[in-house]
């Protein structure tokens, strides 16, 4: 593996090591100290300022118009709905389903390149899918009948989560081709403008009207959690994750997603938030396994690239019959 390869690796890992925290994290923060609109909102926000001050200090790029309304997409796909989902979902679940859930990344990107890339869905891609599949309706199946408080998960809550992945996958692969082309810091800049344009009407007097910026007990905590949630979870996150997407391709970066169920589940176990009942080993199991199938399939360059390998070896045998 070239060392490229291996900085992409590592950024949509610590990537996803900062997503699967912010499940707990941010389930804390809906718990009184602010709304799932004014959470939405102050990330987009904070995102805009600080990628637009960031660009300041690095090489300006010419993006044109078509560029604009590709960017535009990426921004409502990547960032408005599935931020938007995400938030509201999660504040009707619990983290433990949430970050199961998130790991039907790659079945699902698998789909969305075979539509989009036409990438050649094989029986391994589609037992993968369907196993897959099976993993996160359990999950949504066994939703307890609840408010979504204390770690219980609701029906209503699980799909809204579902919807937030199937937007990010969607995102993953629109993205790549501009994600080849212009640098981490010109995509955030314009993707995270357009996010706020959007959201900001509807999550303004949210976040000025939170209790997480008053004076009472447990705000400067909940002021540090919002910090790691706009710095850390936004900010870094999301300036890895298109630096991530000019080295390596989205079906092999979304199968970090894994890495998400893994880190909110113990996060969420520590801080209290969620407990560990049957169906959640199970549909793990029945998620990894679909994840590990669609993996291990053949993509699209290994289909086109073998018969010139096959023609190669067979060359190579005549010439040694020859001698």
């Amino acid at each position: 593996m070239t060392r490229d390869k291996w900085h992409g690796h590592l950024a949509i890992f610590i990537t996803n090591i900062l997503f699967g925290l912010n499940i707990s994290i941010s389930k804390s923060l809906l718990s009184g100290w602010i709304s799932p609109a004014g959470l939405t909102v102050a990330r987009v926000a904070f995102g805009a300022a600080a990628f637009w001050v960031l660009s300041l200090f690095v090489k300006k790029e010419r993006v044109g118009g078509r560029d604009l309304l590709l960017l535009l997409a990426c921004a409502l796909t990547g960032i408005v709905i599935n931020q938007t989902f995400f938030i509201f979902g999660l504040e009707r679940t619990s983290p433990i389903d949430a970050g199961l859930i998130a790991t039907l990344n790659p079945v699902i990107v698998m789909l969305v390149a075979a539509a989009v890339l036409r990438e050649p869905i094989s029986w391994k891609k589609a037992c993968g899918v369907f196993t897959g599949a099976c993993g996160a309706l359990l999950v949504i199946w066994q939703s307890a009948p609840g408010d979504g408080n204390a770690g219980e998960a609701t029906l209503a809550g699980n799909l809204f989560c579902l919807l937030s992945v199937l937007s990010y996958c969607l995102y993953l692969v629109i993205s790549r081709p501009i994600a080849r082309r212009l640098g981490p810091v010109t995509l955030m800049k314009w993707m995270f403008l357009f996010a706020t344009v959007a959201l900001l009407p509807f999550g303004a007097r949210d976040v000025i009207d939170a209790p997480a910026f008053s004076n009472a007990d447990g705000a400067p905590e909940a002021l540090l959690a919002l910090l790691y949630v706009l710095a850390g979870a936004t900010f870094l996150a999301y300036l890895l994750i298109p630096v991530a997407l000019r080295r390596i391709r989205p079906t092999t970066i979304s199968m970090y997603n894994y890495l998400q169920p893994i880190v909110a589940g113990i996060a969420a176990i520590v801080a209290g938030q969620g407990i560990l009942t049957w169906d959640k080993p199970v549909a793990t199991l029945l998620i990894f396994a679909g994840v590990y199938l669609v993996t291990r399939s053949r993509a699209r360059d290994d289909v086109e690239h073998a018969p010139r390998e096959v023609k190669k070896d067979k060359g190579k045998s005549q010439a040694v019959r020859k001698r």
